[in-house]
């Protein structure tokens, strides 16, 4: 009678409970879904360079175009209004075609200002634009 309780055991052995491996995979999926989003936030990118030299350009071709915290945008340090910026940048096109622009940003300036800026030059068919950016110290 006895072999016959062992060989009734050995049978219920061999089924796999898989419980406890669904668990443990949800477990790690949690901890990857926290765990992912800390990972990108803490990224320190280093900026590509270019070896290419770039073509030169004339002084007197080259505008500055600064925009403040208040979003007063001015080009040349003459103040410009919003409304007017599309127009006055449409003029500068039309009297030097090879016009250069240099952006000059603020660093609290929120970036959906400095794209609807790079939109207005966009419109008026400017397309050498540049961003003025000051360097690092090393930490």
């Amino acid at each position: 009678m006895r072999r016959y309780s062992q060989r009734q055991n050995l049978s219920t052995l061999s089924e796999i409970n898989i419980t406890p491996l669904l668990d443990l995979a949800f477990v790690l999926l949690i901890i990857f879904m926290i765990t992912t989003p800390l990972l990108e936030n803490s990224v320190n990118l280093i900026i590509p360079s270019s070896s290419a030299s770039n073509a030169p350009i004339k002084t007197g071709q080259v505008q500055t175009i600064s925009i403040d915290r208040q979003e007063m945008i001015k080009i040349n340090d003459k103040a410009v209004a919003s409304a007017d910026l599309v127009a006055r940048l449409a003029e500068l096109k039309k009297a030097n075609p090879e016009v250069a622009i240099v952006i000059r940003p603020d660093r609290d300036l929120p970036v959906q200002k400095l794209i609807a800026l790079m939109d207005a030059l966009q419109r008026a068919q400017i397309n050498k634009v540049g961003i003025a950016t000051k360097a690092e110290a090393n930490r």
